[in-house]
């Protein structure tokens, strides 16, 4: 393989997956702002007008939806059409997605009111459907693209995780104000924005492919045996994905006809079962090595720790999105902010951070004292345990009768942004150093998956945690205590853990 052409010591195409990651997140988190609150609001306002715990349910199958599907998305890159074009199709998708759900404002728009209530709900999961798959596709692949530009063992690989992981955030940053700024107009009109940003996302992918040569390409096929495989492959790809699609389009039209909350239950459980299972076939059948093997079972331990992650971090979207809405004091000079904008919070955090973060790592390696990945992991769960700390004391307020002031909220994003930067670009990374060569998407899938499991758990916490009525209020303070005692326990868990998990992960730290 040739050098890559590099700027400022990276390899260009970091900036083609930056800028296209930046708008594929601008679509992502400008509706991701949007989505709990507009379920939740009346019908008269314009919103879908679910309880809260279908809302939560709903919210934690969707964001788990995004995750689940990396892992088939992960399979099709590795075997059929390589990173780079899973990329392109899942953006194109994405895009669809988000324009399907702006259709009901154009609805709206144009004089089709007694309709309306019908048309969004199903413009809405129809949306939300090719979402996911558009997710599935792109998100686990443009990562892998990522680890693929530099060698192995080169230090500025953590390095260039974390700067492009200041690319998503600069799209979730910017997002949320623009989404909630016209979903304050009409909702359909921030899905719509979101999926614009995809446009742009995929418009600059393409005008800059050059600098991708040589990675994400498709597996090559030089023989017959090898071509006659790849068809059956095809024929395979076709069927299976159908029938992941049925599943899907069920499970999403289930979610109303049925109950949200035990569907999501009963999700949590298969997830963790694929997982398992899917790590014990590539064990067993994989024709890995020892030393691959154990890598393989680092994995799985880390997994586990990044879903308790994720359940707890996850809950901007929901949990404490709904409390910038219902108990957050929100109005500055006369202007009430829009409960939307306050996720931007984090990701502003994240690019303050991001390169500090990013420079601190290299710093360290220089002087051989640079945490090893695992202790990453516990200041990252050190940071979600913090935060929701500091909701402990704004959730008493609440339940006090009072408006908490804005302050808290950013104080637990600080924290929760501290412990994310210690954890995700982190993970990233590790998981593409851990990945037997043969399993590189999958195992990016396997990741993803962990982030499915915690997104699913934080939907479901956020039904009990939403304060939606004098019940729930009441007991709001001591929801939040479980949390902080659930991620601190785990954080020294995974402390106790670290010297066991670094004998399997060899000579990756």
């Amino acid at each position: 393989m040739q050098a890559h052409k590099t700027i400022w010591g990276h390899p260009r195409g970091l900036g083609t997956l930056f800028f296209t990651e930046m708008w594929e997140r601008f679509s992502y988190y400008g509706m991701r702002a949007l989505l709990i609150l507009f379920m939740t609001t009346a019908a008269s306002e314009g919103g879908l007008e679910f309880d809260d715990k279908t809302s939560g349910a709903v919210y934690g199958l969707y964001t788990m939806g995004v995750y689940l599907l990396a892992l088939p998305g992960g399979w099709l890159a590795d075997r059929l059409w390589g990173q780079k074009k899973s990329v392109w199709y899942g953006g194109i998708i994405i895009a669809l997605g988000h324009f399907t759900m702006s259709i009901p404002g154009i609805a709206e728009l144009t004089g089709i009111g007694e309709q309306q209530i019908a048309l969004d709900t199903k413009a809405f999961f129809l949306g939300l459907i090719f979402i996911v798959i558009g997710t599935g596709l792109l998100k686990p692949n443009i990562s892998s693209i990522v680890g693929q530009l530099y060698a192995p063992g080169d230090t500025k690989r953590d390095s260039g995780f974390s700067i492009f992981y200041m690319g998503i955030n600069i799209g979730a940053f910017a997002a949320p104000l623009f989404t909630s700024t016209l979903a304050n107009y009409n909702w359909h009109l921030g899905f719509g924005l979101a999926g614009f940003g995809m446009i742009l996302g995929l418009i600059q992918y393409k005008l800059t492919a050059s600098n991708l040569a040589e990675v994400g390409e498709p597996p090559v096929v030089e023989t017959a045996e090898g071509r006659a495989s790849k068809q059956k492959i095809i024929k395979w790809i076709i069927i299976a994905g159908s029938l992941i699609t049925l599943l899907v389009v069920l499970m999403f039209v289930g979610i109303i006809r049925l109950n949200a909350p035990q569907i999501a239950a009963s999700s949590r459980t298969v997830i963790a079962v694929v997982a398992v299972l899917y790590l014990a076939y590539i064990v067993a059948f994989g024709g890995l090595d020892n030393v691959d093997k154990k890598k393989v079972g680092a994995v799985g331990i880390v997994f586990v720790f990044s879903a308790i992650f994720w359940s707890g971090f996850e809950q901007a979207g929901s949990t404490l999105n709904l409390f910038a809405e219902r108990f957050t004091n929100r109005t500055v000079f006369g202007w009430e902010i829009p409960a939307g904008m306050f996720q931007s919070v984090n990701s502003t955090f994240i690019i303050l951070f991001a390169p500090f973060f990013g420079a601190l790592w290299i710093w360290l390696a220089k002087r051989n004292l640079e945490p090893d990945s695992p202790l990453k992991f516990f200041f990252g769960l050190l940071g979600i345990s913090a935060g929701f700390f500091v909701m402990y004391f704004a959730a008493k307020i609440a339940a006090s009768g009072s408006l908490a002031a804005p302050t808290w909220l950013i104080f637990t994003y600080l924290f929760h942004t501290w412990g994310e930067l210690s954890l995700s670009p982190v993970g990233l990374s590790l998981t593409t150093k851990l990945a037997p060569k043969a399993y590189q998407g999958q195992m990016m899938g396997i990741w993803f998956l962990s982030i499915s499991l915690g997104n699913l758990l934080a939907g479901q916490i956020a039904g009990e945690t939403s304060g939606g009525d004098a019940e729930a209020l009441a007991n709001m303070p001591s929801q939040y205590l479980l949390i902080v005692l659930t991620t601190f326990g785990a954080a020294l868990l995974l402390l106790t853990l670290n010297k066991p998990i670094r004998k399997l992960m060899g000579d990756v730290r």
